[in-house]
């Protein structure tokens, strides 16, 4: 089976597990929430469309932008899964799933837009410490 290059990213991969994590989570969330639920499903969304967009762009500051924007989602998606639940509409526990592939994404996502040959490397899981 033939695969575009940004179906062969682990971070792409990841960022798909968690849009399906979003949706399984959303399906057990209250109506009155619809706001946040509507807002949650745009974020998560975003991450793996803009790492595939990125991903077609001729490496340099246009591909770095749209991971950074993909990064920005996903920092999206773990402030509005902690309004989920300071407004009760989910326990803290049930988000924890999705605070781990958030973090593993962000943590990818920032060592991708890092890297000053705007080379691919996803050998982190970490956020890239403050080298200044």
């Amino acid at each position: 089976m033939k695969q575009f290059d940004h179906e062969k990213l682990n971070v792409y991969t990841v960022s798909l597990d968690f849009v399906r994590f979003v949706h399984e989570l959303i399906r057990e969330i209250e109506p009155a929430h619809r706001n946040a639920k509507d807002q949650l499903t745009r974020a998560s969304q975003s991450i793996p469309l803009n790492i595939a967009e990125g991903n077609a762009k001729v490496p340099g500051r246009d591909r770095t932008r749209f991971w950074e924007i993909a990064r920005g989602s996903a920092m999206e998606s773990a402030a509005a899964l902690d309004i989920l639940v300071v407004c009760s509409a989910c326990d803290a526990s049930r988000t924890l799933a999705g605070k781990d592939l958030l973090f593993r994404i962000v943590s990818m996502l920032s060592r991708m837009t890092a890297s000053r040959l705007d080379a691919v490397k996803e050998d982190t899981d970490e956020y890239p410490l403050d080298e200044q």
